[in-house]
């Protein structure tokens, strides 16, 4: 496997050549019927999505609940195929593709889950659970000494190798998940709201592993959330869905400052509303300071 552009060269690379690629994408689902006699309505939940991410780059999905953010992701990670449109990785289909030929994409692109209690066997141990991937994938490399780096990585030492997921706190479990993404080293890592189940002080720590890992290995985020505080602390550029659609595709700093969607002013207010926000700053104007 290709190692990681070292995070120095990233900044060069992007905007010039696409690592992840989507032209094109729709998706429908037919609602449930309100009576038995008709057939239910179909809902676009994707509607001509075009995106490119660029190697080592961060950026946030937002969005309100339904606008279809976890759609496009599962669309992306090649686990739900859109109606139409395409998909390439580095100029290789990933959709339309075989998934039995999709090896080299899941090496290079993991997730990381919402729920990390729900997403790991609680019968396996943590050492178990991070070499998985690495088994299932047929990584070439030692599972133990790449477990153990991963779990170093996310600030885990070796008394947790044994641990099984009942054992592990919840800001433990989210960083074994990110442990297990890692393992295999790979160049984009897709987020689907890792943070939300997470208390602010340890939401805190988790952006800070989620930051240093991208700055140290080059490894790029695509992290969705409903919370504009989060994505000012990690990413650069920001997209914004609402009703399907891509409605706003700005640096961060840009969109903050002068957002020109309805929905993009609802979820700058909806920051300047709270008491306090994931990060260590409580408001819009604290967060405004960081960009």
């Amino acid at each position: 496997m290709q190692s990681p552009i070292p995070f120095s060269r990233q900044e060069a690379l992007v905007g010039r050549e696409a690592f992840i690629s989507a032209r094109g994408l729709n998706k429908s689902v037919t609602l449930p019927r309100e009576v038995f006699w008709r057939a239910g309505e179909r809902k676009r939940i994707m509607s001509d999505i075009d995106l490119t991410l660029y190697p080592g780059e961060r950026v946030g999905l937002v969005g309100l609940s339904g606008s279809g953010k976890t759609t496009l992701l599962r669309s992306l990670l090649a686990i739900e195929a859109p109606d139409t449109g395409s998909i390439t990785c580095q100029r290789q289909a990933v959709r339309p593709a075989s998934i039995a030929r999709l090896r080299w994409y899941r090496q290079a692109v993991q997730y990381i889950p919402q729920d990390p209690a729900s997403s790991l066997d609680p019968r396996m141990s943590v050492r178990a659970l991070v070499a998985e991937p690495l088994i299932r994938l047929q990584v070439k490399c030692n599972p133990e000494e790449r477990t153990r780096e991963a779990l170093e990585q996310v600030g885990l030492d070796a008394p947790f190798l044994d641990r099984k997921p009942h054992e592990l706190s919840g800001g433990q479990a989210q960083r074994v998940a990110i442990a297990r993404a890692i393992a295999t080293r790979p160049r984009f890592l897709l987020a689907d709201e890792p943070l939300s189940g997470l208390d602010l002080p340890v939401r805190a720590q988790v952006i800070n592993v989620l930051k240093r890992l991208s700055d140290e290995n080059g490894t790029g985020l695509l992290m969705v959330s409903h919370d504009l505080s989060v994505v000012a602390n990690l990413c650069k550029r920001t997209l914004v869905m609402d009703d399907g659609k891509i409605v706003e595709d700005r640096p961060t700093a840009e969109l903050w400052r002068t957002p020109r969607h309805p929905i993009t002013l609802d979820l700058i207010e909806a920051v300047s509303q709270l008491p306090t926000c994931a990060y260590p700053h409580c408001n819009a104007a604290d967060v405004e300071a960081l960009l």
